[in-house]
């Protein structure tokens, strides 16, 4: 009766329109003071000790380091460099973006922060081009969706929060997934350009794209920085965001010198606009997990399932549908902090590999940042192509069925994911 309740009283404030970390929160004080007798000191205790994670600080560095970048030129250099390798194919600037955006995502952690600073650039190019605003528009909204899944990623940095997993592992475990998804967007991509004959670009030759590595390479190495600092174990993840921040600092201001002293300060209180948001949120969540543990609710769900004896298959079927419904309603950390603790005990209680059943909520999440309604990336890219959430969604299906097809894949071939993380010996 309490689980019908407390999920009555959360759709019924998210119904209103009010945001999901409100909702969260006003939920969780309803059922605290007027249907149940937790101690209101267990409530704070709770709340403090949820809150005081060493990952969650991972998360203002990634926003800073990214926000540092998109205003820095790193992206007009990255795309540079990637046209300069496949812009000569159909398709050329497309390519050139699905490229782009994949290395962009491995320095940003960052969706929306990937879509607005490859699609403001490549967006005009591509139709000054020739290319057709809606071949433009689906290109940049679904690979700006590698920013969550390419490592580093602050959706699997709150995955960790939320169920203890190693951050390192989930980052390890997103890399083979996510290159295979930017090979499948960027295939999907040529063949619609190869089908309906758009432009190509004259083939670079070798000191060309030199030139452009060249130019690009400050910001290329902090995929280095990042990924060889967690693999070889200097750093933590979250001393490698902290390094990823001064870094892309030091890039913007004193290599590039596209971003001048002056402009720091707005940028620190962007960063600081944007970590506060997830914060509110990651803290309303703490507690409606504390809520949800303290009725028993995922244990007794847990139960439930297996006794109905659905099985692995059938559980991650209802996984996915679950988290797809949920992308049409909330953006990926709400998702993720709700759900994450509601799914997890069952997975586990399957024997499905926590870091496998991460990378499967974080492909959900990359596909309900690229649908309507309140798809993240739809609002982002319609801001920069100027086009209504209608004509985006149709113009963006072709990629999208390449998701669902990717993510039905990464589902049901957990090798795909772990073999990374287990060569190295990040997990057994």
């Amino acid at each position: 009766m309490n689980t019908v309740i407390i999920f009555a009283l959360l759709l019924a404030l998210m119904l209103t329109g009010m945001p999901i970390s409100i909702s969260l929160g006003l939920t969780v004080l309803s059922f605290l003071f007027f249907l149940t007798e937790v101690p209101v000191e267990a409530v704070a205790l709770k709340l403090f000790t949820g809150i005081e994670k060493f990952e969650i600080m991972a998360i203002p560095f990634f926003i800073l380091a990214g926000n540092f970048l998109t205003h820095g030129g790193v992206a007009r250099r990255m795309i540079k460099f990637a046209t300069s390798m496949v812009g000569h194919f159909h398709g050329g600037l497309g390519l050139g973006g699905v490229l782009a955006c994949a290395l962009f995502a491995a320095v940003s952690g960052s969706s929306p922060a990937t879509v607005v600073a490859i699609g403001s650039i490549l967006m005009p190019a591509m139709l000054k081009a020739g290319f057709p605003n809606r071949f433009g528009a689906g290109v940049i909204t679904t690979s700006g969706a590698l920013g969550i899944l390419i490592p580093p990623s602050i959706v699997m940095v709150m995955y960790s929060v939320s169920t203890n997993t190693s951050v390192g592992a989930l980052f390890m475990a997103g890399v083979v997934p996510g290159l295979l998804l930017a090979f499948l967007l960027g295939l999907t991509t040529w063949y619609r350009a190869w089908k309906n004959n758009y432009p190509r670009q004259p083939k670079a030759s070798w000191i060309e794209r030199l030139k452009a590595f060249r130019e690009s390479v400050w910001g290329l190495l902090l995929i280095v920085v990042v990924m060889g600092g967690i693999y070889t174990g200097i750093f933590t993840p979250t001393e490698a965001a902290a390094m990823s921040a001064v870094y892309a600092f030091f890039v913007a201001v004193f290599v590039y010198k596209d971003m001048g002293m002056k402009d720091v300060p707005r940028v620190l209180l962007s960063s600081a606009n944007m970590s506060a948001m997830l914060l509110y949120i990651i803290t309303n969540a703490v507690l409606f997990s504390f809520l949800m543990t303290h009725e028993n609710i995922p244990q007794e769900m847990a139960n439930w399932m297996i006794g109905t004896g659905v099985g692995v298959i059938g559980f991650l079927i209802i996984a996915n549908i679950l988290l797809l419904l949920a992308g049409n309603f909330m953006e990926p950390s709400s998702i993720v902090l709700i759900l994450a603790p509601i799914l997890f005990p069952i997975a586990m209680k399957l024997g499905i590999d926590p870091v496998h059943f991460g990378i499967i909520m974080v492909v959900n999440m990359e596909v309900g940042m690229c649908h309507p309604p309140v798809g993240l990336n739809l609002y982002v890219a319609s801001g920069i192509t100027k086009m209504g959430i209608t004509e985006l969604t149709i113009a963006v299906w072709p990629w999208l069925l390449t998701m669902l097809g990717f993510l039905i894949l990464v589902t049901y071939w957990p090798t795909l994911t772990l073999w990374l993380p287990r060569t190295i010996g990040m997990i057994s």
